[in-house]
């Protein structure tokens, strides 16, 4: 082996090399939680308001789902490696499952706003790694990842309030 083989492909150095794509691989299992989860009650809403939730959680679950091969494939030309299972995603995921047979539309629509928050926090822990080791190729990405986690976080606020809002 060279000196450039345990570099990798990046100028960014072989600690880079190692967190960023660990960092992403969580991520990405998070993401895959997410879509998951938000698959699950698009497909179980009920209600009132089926039309619009239904829709708007497909929509959020397109939107989700289209960040996983851009996290892998950042993870892989940076050097790294990415999941590579079902039982991976699970085993590294932080964002919780919901298995629950009946789960309101209201809740449905909450517990996805919070974990859309807490995904958004990850994006920014990975941010900053990515900081620190001067990544800002791996940071854009994240910038227009969280800015789009952001509006799935407003509209399901939006969605779920009830009452007055004067």
């Amino acid at each position: 082996m060279t000196k450039a083989d345990l570099q990798g492909p990046t100028d960014l150095g072989a600690n880079a090399n190692r967190d960023i794509p660990a960092a992403l691989r969580a991520l990405l299992a998070d993401v895959f939680a997410l879509y998951l989860k938000t698959k699950n009650f698009h497909w179980h809403m009920s209600g009132s308001h089926f039309r619009d939730y239904h829709l708007l959680l497909d929509e959020q679950a397109d939107q989700i789902f289209a960040m996983t091969d851009d996290i892998a494939e950042r993870a892989r030309k940076i050097g790294g490696t990415t999941l590579r299972s079902i039982g991976q995603i699970a085993r590294e995921q932080r964002i919780l499952d919901n298995d629950a047979d009946y789960v309101d539309p209201l809740d449905m629509l909450a517990e996805l706003r919070s974990d859309n928050q807490q995904l958004t926090r990850e994006m920014r822990r990975v941010h900053e790694l990515c900081d620190e080791y001067g990544d800002v190729a791996t940071a854009s990405l994240i910038e227009n990842w969280i800015d789009e986690a952001e509006r799935r976080i407003w509209f399901l606020y939006e969605s779920g309030r009830t009452g007055a809002h004067g």
